[in-house]
C-alpha cells in the first residue's frame, strides 16, 4: 500500500489560512492557528502562499531521533505519527525535520504534526480554492503533469 498524501498547489492558494483554522478546530476544539498542524508560509511581497505540512518521509529523521519513540511510522497508512502520551516535549523531532513539519503545541507542551485527520483531512475538505488535495502517493504528480502538458499544448497552438 502506497498510502495517501496531501499535495499543495501553491498557484491556487490565496493565503486565506482557512486550512489552519479548520485544522486547529478539528484537533483542539479551538480556532487557533498557532495550534494547527498545517502552516501557510507567506511571501506577501510576491503574492506567494504555500501551505506546508508533513511529507511523511520514507526514512523520517524525526522518527530516528525521538528518544521515547513517540514519533513513529504507521506502516499500514505510510504516515508518521506522534503519540502525545509518549512525547516529552524535547523538540528533537522539530530540529531533525528538514521540512519543519513537526510543531510544538505550547498548550499541551508536546510536538504535533499532520495526521491527515485520520483519513479525512479537514484542510482539504474546507479549501474553497482546492489548493490542497488528498491523493494516492503514486498519483501525486499526475495532476501537475497534466496541467503542464495542457499549458504546453496551448502555447504550441498559439505559436502555430
Amino acid at each position: 500500500m502506497n498510502g495517501k498524501v496531501i499535495v499543495v498547489d501553491h498557484e491556487k492558494c490565496t493565503g486565506c489560512r482557512l486550512c489552519e483554522m479548520v485544522c486547529s478546530v478539528f484537533h483542539t476544539g479551538a480556532s487557533n492557528a498557532a495550534r494547527s498542524r498545517i502552516k501557510v508560509v507567506k511571501w506577501e511581497n510576491v503574492g506567494l502562499y504555500l501551505p506546508t505540512t508533513c511529507m511523511n518521509c520514507e526514512k523520517p529523521f524525526c522518527v530516528e531521533v525521538c528518544p521515547t519513540k513517540a514519533c513513529h511510522k504507521d506502516v499500514e497508512h505510510q504516515r508518521v505519527i506522534i503519540d502525545k502520551d509518549k512525547c516529552i516535549g524535547c523538540k528533537t523531532c522539530i530540529i531533525a525535520c528538514p521540512f519543519g513539519a513537526p510543531l510544538f503545541d505550547n498548550v499541551e507542551r508536546v510536538s504535533i504534526k499532520c495526521d491527515y485527520c485520520d483519513g479525512d483531512p479537514q484542510c482539504v475538505r474546507f479549501c474553497d480554492m482546492k489548493a490542497v488535495y488528498y491523493t494516492e502517493a503514486d498519483r501525486a504528480g499526475l495532476k501537475r503533469k497534466r496541467e503542464t502538458a495542457t499549458k504546453l499544448s496551448e502555447l504550441m497552438q498559439r505559436s502555430a
